[in-house]
């Protein structure tokens, strides 16, 4: 009865629909009826080499985004990281091994300088031909060495000053180190490392199967367990599985039979069920003689739905409001997924408010919103199954990497929210915890609206909360909704210029030294947020306009979403 009246909530649009799942198992289909050069020394020599001839793509330009990409030029950006990186570590181990052997020439040529210097004052006309000999070595070590020291300069990165050099930079960093310069190399690991974030550990993964090898679970038209008076009745408490068929516009149940692992309806027995639906849908046969029944289209399932058994959990990526979150795989095509997990021990009503989330996200469809891929309820601990966004956390993401990022990487992550923003508002769905702990980064630094534990849905965009104060985000809320409870897309407004005000301060804390209280009053009074050092003022300017004291003052997210594509155009 509990998992029944979960599920709804998530199959239902307003949570009480009939129940899907039960005690009893099921497949159902319809009828088949009607249905800068490096300066090295002055020694250093290598071979003639012709000039490399570099030819760029063009069309690269016209088949993709590709915003700020000149042609004759490279850019650093997702479609050549990884291939630098790559390139980065071959580098690296060449020019160690060309260091090796510059040395070992260098070693080789003082060895026998030295030789040459202590033999010569006393040689004797028979040894003369040895000594020859040792010059003629002499030359020729000296020679590898200089080959050996011109490769090792061609291996050598460029200076790396122009590296440091970003005049749009929101942060620098610290370019010299124990009074000395940072090797250029050393540089270039630097800059690397805050493009390169880890990837987020996954389960390995698993080998994919035809479709009639998959697991019974596994199959599109596997309904699981369904409560159905008709189907408990012919059932009678037996644990056994039906075959459920519209027939002649009325539902037709079979029983399997089933006897020392094999499983048949009428005639030919198989080992597998998916084995036997297979077998009656190619053939076209009767099910049974009496009843005439041909298979025709599968009904799916309901695609929301899954079983715990189609997901593998990886490691732990974080804790959520009621329970651990998870990443994972789908077993059924190996996609990466994110699984929250519902704690067993919370109350009927936690759980349903835990399957909200699940109940808003299934009818969105937006780059900028997290995707929800499933929930896993027939059985505990409840799953909701999103896709994996493998940049983490907003503000976690502000506090580690910002040190890398321009006013203009920051401007378009911005838009990116209010583009998700603006598509809620679309939707009248009022969020009401917008902060940036609450929105994830892609590996492409793209930002995604997450976490709608909080979201509800209102026809006229006004939502009345009853609750009491206790998790309410106060720092990030707008006046109204604190004294009155009122929420709105205006009060989404409010939160969406803290969420500015945090990405421009690089992940601070709004209102620092001072608590709920005292900001509370803080604000009623008149007082907002100074302006982030580096913030642009037309940005700042936008942050004020979201907190105007009366809602109907604020601007809507379409208006945001436009001015923040006009600021970041114009930004360079």
């Amino acid at each position: 009865q509990e998992y029944a009246s979960i599920t709804s909530l998530v199959q239902g649009g307003d949570g009480d629909g009939t129940p899907s799942h039960g005690q009893n198992s099921g497949a159902g289909f319809p009828s088949q009826q009607p249905l800068p050069p490096s300066s090295g020394p002055s020694l250093s020599r290598c071979g003639n080499e012709a000039p490399a001839v570099v030819t760029f793509d063009t069309s690269l330009l016209e088949e993709m985004e590709t915003e700020g990409l000149k042609a004759g030029e490279l850019q650093l950006n997702e479609l050549t990281l990884e291939s630098m990186q790559h390139t980065l570590t071959s580098l690296e181990e060449e020019l160690a091994n060309a260091t090796e052997s510059t040395q070992g020439h260098q070693q080789r040529t003082q060895i026998l300088k030295a030789e040459i210097q202590k033999e010569e004052a006393a040689v004797s006309p028979g040894e003369r031909i040895l000594l020859l000999g040792k010059r003629q070595a002499l030359h020729e070590a000296q020679h590898q060495s200089h080959l050996a020291q011109g490769t090792q300069d061609k291996l050598q990165p460029p200076p790396a000053p122009a590296l440091q050099e970003d005049n749009q930079s929101v942060s620098s960093g610290e370019a010299e180190r124990d009074g000395g310069r940072i090797p250029a190399l050393e540089v270039l690991k630097q800059h690397f490392s805050g493009i390169f974030r880890p990837r987020l550990t996954l389960p390995p993964p698993v080998p994919l199967l035809p479709e009639v090898q998959k697991p019974l679970g596994q199959q599109a038209w596997y309904h699981g367990a369904i409560p159905r008076m008709e189907v408990q009745r012919l059932l009678q408490g037996k644990q056994e599985y039906v075959l459920s068929v519209l027939w002649d516009a009325q539902p037709r149940h079979f029983i399997l039979q089933s006897a020392d692992n094999m499983y048949r309806l009428e005639g030919e027995a198989f080992p597998t069920i998916p084995l036997l639906i297979d077998h009656f849908l190619k053939t076209k046969q009767p099910i049974t003689k009496k009843s005439g029944v041909v298979l025709g289209k599968p009904i799916i399932k309901d695609k929301w739905v899954l079983d715990h058994e189609d997901v593998l959990l990886g490691e732990r990526i974080g804790q959520g409001n009621f329970g651990e979150v998870f990443s994972g795989r789908l077993r059924c095509d190996n996609t990466p997924v994110a699984v929250k997990s519902c704690r067993e021990t919370l109350p009927p009503e936690l759980k349903a408010r835990f399957l909200q989330e699940a109940r808003i996200l299934k009818q969105y469809n937006h780059p900028n919103i997290v995707r929800l891929i499933g929930v896993c309820t027939q059985k505990h601990p409840i799953y909701i199954v999103m896709e994996l966004v493998q940049g983490g956390d907003f503000l976690s993401f502000l506090r580690n990497e910002g040190a890398q990022l321009r006013v203009k990487d920051l401007l378009k992550m911005m838009e990116n929210a209010a583009a998700g923003m603006e598509y809620l508002a679309s939707k009248h769905c009022i969020h009401r915890d917008l902060a940036a702990r609450n929105c994830l980064v892609t590996e492409k630094n793209a930002l995604k609206i997450s976490d709608f534990g909080m979201s509800r849905e209102q026809e006229d965009g006004i939502y009345a909360s009853t609750g009491g104060m206790k998790q309410i985000p106060v720092k990030w809320t707008a006046p109204e909704a604190l004294s009155h409870g009122r929420y709105s897309s205006e009060s989404d407004v409010w939160s969406f210029g803290i969420l500015l005000w945090e990405a421009f301060s690089l992940g601070a804390t709004p209102y620092p030294n001072m608590t709920n209280h005292q900001t509370r009053e803080a604000v009623e009074k008149g007082m907002r947020l100074s302006i982030p050092d580096l913030c642009p003022e037309v940005v700042y300017q936008l942050m004020q306009k979201c907190w105007e004291y009366e809602p109907q003052n604020r601007p809507s997210f379409s208006t945001i979403h436009q001015e923040l594509v006009v600021i970041l155009k114009k930004q360079r």
